[in-house]
């Protein structure tokens, strides 16, 4: 793994020590999981954009919604002796 130091105020700091004490490794994989999600959100928000600007058609799936359409349902229970 690679280290980056990094800055924060006084005050980002004082509520980073409440959920991620320094005495603790959970400091070190709080910022990692923050940056983690911090990535994966703008990935989620480009996409969306990309499909806001060229959104999918009926035309474009390649599959028949009606397969996707639940059947009866079945009750668990005992089976019926023949």
């Amino acid at each position: 793994m690679k280290q980056i130091l990094i800055e924060v105020d006084e005050a980002t700091l004082e509520r980073l020590e409440h959920v991620a004490p320094a005495r603790s490794r959970r400091r070190s994989a709080f910022i990692r999981a923050a940056i983690q999600k911090a990535i994966a959100d703008e990935l989620e928000r480009s996409t969306e954009a990309a499909y806001r600007k060229v959104p999918d058609s009926a035309a474009d799936a390649w599959f028949d919604p009606a397969t996707w359409e639940a059947g009866p349902v079945r009750k668990p229970g005992k089976r019926k002796r023949r």
